[in-house]
């Protein structure tokens, strides 16, 4: 053994839950009281949900993991020679070899968990920095080219082609351009930006500032969630350290170009994960959302052209100028290219971050990476995309994981979020609460969202009650088809979807006769 032994240990919101510091504090006393030298090392999470606090220990083989550790466990760990590889019941072997990691196909997620998420050299000796570094030497056009080629859609929801995005404001003539990055990440069961910006906050900040060579902008903002005290912490340190090694600010690396990026923190409102509701939030004004046209790319930000993108439609930019657009259109099918980050959670027993390349089936997902339900009773539905997301019975888990594949079954992939549920859930209360959450959330501006999510809960809730279930059934019906196609943005237009979903595939549970009573 070395004199100085590499222990990671991660500085990220759900390991530092579960006891994270706590356990870093009993290893540094424990090497302390047996005088050994230690270098701790908080990195970002490997996305192993379930095995956090994950510790890592580096050996002549490689680094070997050890989780879920907590506190009371170190003791028995220098007991067991952890520090050499030692075996222990939380041994899980060598990280790279833990299945759940190495089935993965991780381009934007390489670095996360791998590397101190605020060493620049680190960063750079695994890839980082490589990608601007080119983008500082080409066109303006042939950086969006290379993003065309790759085939990147929007990460967020929308999936909307970033190449056509960037190329529209690269045309639009203006004094100022802006790069907005919505990491307002509000969905239910979704973390992959959190991760990214808490385990590899270098790679966003080098996916904007390529954003702004590509398209002439010489401004960004961050749209952060409140929710994310952590990430806004380890963001602004990134910012500075970018700064001070002249890849921020004005005379990028001497090639004359310009570019920073500034932090902004919203207020809770998940509207404000809609594009113009965040650009009207960073104007200072209510979240309310806009009518378009204009397109935010011709008149977004302080009504100037604007490139407003998903924290990891951004953060896979570097990657894709590193080894060019068509190594990363290789992975995928149809037109859904490249990798996707997709989020295990809800009642499933090894919850966590997976990226493979699309056309994954949600089965393989859920059993050969989430190990089934943890409740161990059979998974019934999986709801896809969000709040907003329709809901999958058992039969469509077959189904492909790519963006066309889920539209044709009135679904959505959406960010990737996977919430499962087991055989025990009510899906018209489910239904129910759909509603009730766009009520809730609703900016409020356009009438079949603010009023028809109101009227949608007191309708299922009548249902449930069993009064005049089929002409109430038929109202819902009805209602939802004007809140999809009578209301200004997603938060109406798609509260339809977990809705109409529950009472296509699970029609018994709105005829349940606990609430029949006609």
């Amino acid at each position: 053994m070395s004199d100085v032994v590499k222990i990671y240990i991660p500085l990220e919101t759900t390991a530092l839950s579960l006891g994270a510091d706590e356990a870093a504090v009993a290893i540094f006393d424990q090497a302390t009281d047996r005088g050994l030298e230690v270098e701790m090392i908080r990195n970002g999470s490997r996305g192993l949900s379930w095995l956090e606090p994950l510790v890592e220990v580096e050996t002549a083989k490689g680094r070997v993991a050890y989780g879920p550790v907590t506190e009371s466990d170190v003791k028995s760990l220098f007991e067991a020679n952890f520090l050499e590889g030692g075996d222990h019941p939380l041994k899980q072997g060598l990280t790279e070899e833990i299945p759940y990691l190495k089935k993965q196909e991780r381009l934007t997620f390489a670095r996360v968990g791998l590397i101190d998420p605020l060493d620049l050299e680190d960063y750079r000796a695994n890839g980082g920095l490589s990608g601007l570094e080119k983008a500082l030497g080409m066109d303006q056009a042939d950086i969006v080219r290379e993003v065309t080629d790759s085939g990147l859609r929007g990460r967020g929801g929308a999936a909307f082609p970033a190449g056509i995005k960037w190329n529209t404001v690269l045309g639009a003539q203006a004094d100022q351009k802006y790069i907005a990055c919505n990491a307002d990440e509000g969905d239910s069961g979704t973390f992959a930006d959190r991760l990214l910006m808490e385990g590899d906050p270098f790679c966003l900040l080098e996916g904007m500032t390529i954003a702004g060579l590509a398209v002439g902008a010489t401004k960004g903002y961050i749209y952060l969630r409140s929710e994310y005290p952590l990430c806004h912490e380890i963001l602004n340190e990134a910012l500075q350290v970018m700064r001070d090694a002249g890849y921020l600010g004005d005379d990028i690396q001497g090639s004359g170009k310009s570019f920073d990026v500034e932090v902004r923190k919203g207020a809770g409102a998940y509207i404000c994960g809609e594009e113009t509701s965040m650009l009207e939030s960073l104007e200072g004004k209510k979240g309310l959302v806009r009518a378009k046209p204009p397109l935010p790319a011709l008149e977004g930000l302080f009504g100037k052209p604007t490139v407003v993108n998903n924290v990891i439609t951004l953060a896979s930019v570097p990657w894709i100028l590193s080894n060019g657009g068509k190594a990363y259109a290789d992975f995928g099918m149809g037109r859904s290219r490249g990798t996707m980050t997709f989020q295990l959670a809800g009642n499933i027993r090894q919850g966590g971050l997976v990226e493979k390349a699309f056309g994954v089936t949600l089965r393989e997902l859920m059993e050969d990476f989430g190990g089934g339900t943890l409740t161990g009773q059979p998974a019934r539905t999986v709801q896809v995309g969000g709040p907003l997301g329709a809901y999958l019975p058992e039969q469509q888990f077959d189904l492909p994981m790519d963006y066309e594949s889920f539209s044709a079954e009135g679904a959505m992939v959406g960010h990737g979020g996977i919430v499962v549920f087991d055989d025990s859930v009510d899906m018209a209360e489910q239904a129910r609460f759909a509603f009730e959450f766009c009520a809730a959330e609703s900016c409020g501006k356009c009438t079949p969202c603010r009023i028809g999510s109101v009227r949608g809960m007191e309708t299922v809730e009548k249902i449930l009650r069993g009064e005049h279930v089929d002409q109430n059934l038929q109202l819902v019906e009805d209602l939802c088809e004007v809140m999809e196609d009578g209301s200004l943005c997603a938060m109406g237009g798609m509260t339809p979807y977990p809705v109409k979903s529950a009472m296509k595939y699970f029609p018994e549970d709105f005829r349940s006769p606990r609430t029949q009573t006609e």
